[in-house]
């Protein structure tokens, strides 16, 4: 078979009609295993393979492409890179957007290889084709370039290339082709400073970031919308954080958040405003971000109050990712009778709301309700029990109805909300007390699908790991749930039949 493949590529010079030998090719290539390709290829002259590549045929191209793709692959990074460097950067220029993929996705595979990658940041024409490629009309070449090029920055001499030659005028002046390109530039320039505190210089240096930071406050509505979003991605990293600190965006976003009830267009770029303040809440200390930026929380509860459904979402969402861990519980707890109220019409909404928001909600409140066993002190868990029962008359009965809903995520959504409570002797109380609490748990016959078989497994299994269980819900009971646990999820109780003499 590898004799075949070489004669098979050797036949390809001097074909008129090259489409039948193309098909064969691919066959074989196809039907090869990767290890035989690696010992093959290498001695092979695929020259002639890129030379067809230069038709107005897009069969033939798509074949060529399936070809190299695969012998390519067989290839290391170096090789590539010297042997086909010529090819590499004809293809950047070639009519077909896939060969245009082929090609940057080669340079992807190159620049990760530290040997290779001398021979890609040395060719400034290449460089500067794959940053014309973000500019271009298809959006899976210019997300391929915009990989390729965050990959190339990821060391010091491919920044060095990127943010001190002439490339950056390439970039600057492929900004200018349209508003959709000059955001993907500004997705890449993120992607690059959000690598380490060096490259976000580099990136600040050159000008972008302080653009990018500057259409934020802009006038344009869309432009800040997409702007958040970016601003967010870099505040996910500690020096990102750092540098929108020092040049005072947070404190900008946070005067946004309070001029939102002016601006009849403040519904398009709060909800990334908010999501800002919550990721910024997660990862840095929510009792710092709430305290300094009260506008953000006092926001969030008007938003979860309101009627439009979308900014309740976001609201919720919001609570739920604030409220995941003990310090952001205890900052929402201390606002008192306000929570209460936000957290009340919650309970509403995972009730009456239209399906996604329900789910939402119940997502939202078992990330609040959850509290470790290693933190249940006596005040968190008065806590947790006063958030609980200030979501409904009977919370017990409102999540016990949502999970008897036929509507799996609905179904899993309120045994989730009981998984979150299940350790908490209170809670354990509530349940046990509730008539007929324990053979809905045990009956799997109400859970119709996997994902609601493994949630009330869940469930299960968080009742039987706590340490209170058998006390608070007597050994009988606290033995059917570890029969249960034991039988696992799927277990189907074997039913016998019994043979009637005469019976057909």
């Amino acid at each position: 078979m590898a004799a075949s493949i070489e004669q098979l590529v050797a036949s390809l010079s001097g074909l008129e009609e090259p489409l039948e030998a193309l098909q064969t090719l691919k066959t074989a290539a196809l039907a090869l295993p990767l290890s035989t390709l690696r010992e093959t290829v290498p001695e092979l002259r695929l020259g002639a393979i890129f030379s067809l590549l230069n038709v107005n045929d897009r069969e033939q191209v798509a074949m060529c492409v399936a070809i190299l793709e695969r012998f390519l692959q067989a290839l290391e990074p170096l090789q590539v890179a010297r042997n086909y460097k010529e090819e590499l950067q004809r293809g950047l220029y070639h009519p077909d957007d896939s060969v245009k993929l082929l090609t940057i996705a080669q340079v992807g595979r190159i620049v990760e290889c530290p040997q290779a990658m001398t021979e890609i940041i040395t060719n400034l024409d290449l460089l500067k084709q794959i940053i014309l490629c973000i500019g271009g009309d298809k959006i899976s070449v210019a997300k391929e370039a915009i990989k390729s090029l965050s990959k190339i920055s990821q060391t010091t001499s491919g920044l060095d290339v990127l943010f001190g030659s002439n490339l950056l005028t390439d970039v600057k002046n492929v900004m200018a082709i349209s508003d959709v390109v000059r955001y993907r530039v500004y997705e890449l320039v993120v992607e690059i400073a959000s690598v380490s505190e060096e490259s976000l210089k580099c990136c600040a240096n050159s000008g972008l970031v302080p653009r990018l930071l500057q259409e934020l406050t802009g006038d344009d509505v869309l432009v800040r919308v997409t702007c958040t979003e970016m601003v967010t991605s870099l505040a996910s990293t500690s020096h990102g954080r750092k540098y929108l600190s020092q040049q005072g965006v947070i404190d900008k976003i946070s005067n946004m958040i309070v001029g939102a009830d002016a601006d009849p267009f403040s519904g398009f770029y709060l909800p990334g405003l908010i999501k800002f303040f919550g990721n910024l809440a997660i990862m840095d200390s929510p009792q710092q971000i709430c305290e300094h930026y009260p506008a953000f929380l006092e926001k969030v509860f008007s938003m979860a109050e309101g009627h439009e459904t979308t900014m309740i979402g976001v609201a919720v969402d919001t609570l739920g990712v604030l409220g995941s861990n003990i310090e952001g519980k205890q900052v929402l707890h201390k606002t008192g009778s306000k929570f209460q109220s936000v957290f009340n019409r919650t309970g509403h909404h995972a009730k009456n709301a239209p399906t996604e928001l329900r789910v939402r909600c119940l997502d939202a409140i078992a990330a609040l309700m959850f509290l470790p066993t290693d933190l249940h002190t006596e005040d968190l868990l008065a806590m947790a029990e006063s958030w609980f029962r200030s979501l409904s008359n009977q919370p017990i009965d409102l999540f016990r109805g949502i999970a008897c809903q036929p509507f799996p995520e609905l179904h899993c959504g309120g045994l989730k909300v009981f998984t979150a409570i299940a350790n908490q002797p209170w809670a354990q109380k509530l349940m046990i007390e509730s008539p007929g609490f324990l053979e809905y748990i045990v009956d799997r016959t109400v859970d119709p699908d996997k994902e609601s078989k493994d949630a009330k497994f869940a469930l299960v299994k968080a009742l039987v790991s706590s340490p209170t269980i058998a006390e608070i819900f007597g050994n009988q009971h606290y033995l059917r749930l570890r029969a249960y646990l034991r039988e696992g999820p799927y277990y189907v109780k074997a039913v016998s039949t019994v043979a009637v003499e005469g019976a057909e």
